[in-house]
């Protein structure tokens, strides 16, 4: 009975695991570059496990990666959480909170370097999206919440949907 208590767990480790996402950590040079691509439109989603309004515009995310699924668009969740919370407490939040947009960890920390590289106007505040397309030299920044209706209209508009 113990061993198959043992293989039981030794099982669903590895499963879980194999769902995890890896969450690679990047600074704002990295994440400019990353999206930079002429062909794709970016929506890059500046957020954090411990923030409330983040967390619950999440959802909209989501139905964007599935809504433009096979189109050129790219959605990146930007995690803003701590240290101590990389990677594991933020790879156990995209688990339960069955996250499918990629995420990435931001890992620096000085605001009067990195905010000047994503937006001049940003306060820093979380959340916080931007959606660039580097083909059309198209730039959109929001701080505060964003609907996915919101969202859409853009998109549809950069697409010409």
């Amino acid at each position: 009975m113990k061993r198959t208590i043992f293989i039981a767990i030794l099982v669903l480790q590895y499963c879980l695991q194999a769902n995890a996402q890896n969450i690679p950590a990047y600074t704002a040079d990295a994440l400019m570059k990353r999206a930079s691509s002429a062909d794709t439109l970016y929506v890059i989603n500046f957020w954090a496990t411990w923030c409330l309004p983040c967390v619950k515009e999440l959802s909209a995310f989501d139905t964007l990666q599935a809504k433009y699924k096979g189109k050129p668009v790219k959605v990146l969740l930007v995690s803003f959480d701590f240290k101590e919370s990389y990677p594991q407490k933020i790879i156990g939040f995209i688990n339960k909170k069955k996250i499918q947009p990629e995420v990435l960890w931001f890992s620096e920390t000085d605001a009067n370097s990195f905010i000047p590289k994503i937006d001049s106007e940003w306060s820093g505040a979380l959340p916080a999206t931007l959606i660039l397309q580097p083909s059309k030299k198209f730039r959109f920044f929001n701080e505060g919440i964003i609907t996915s209706g919101m969202l859409g209209k853009i998109i549809d508009k950069q697409l010409g949907s």
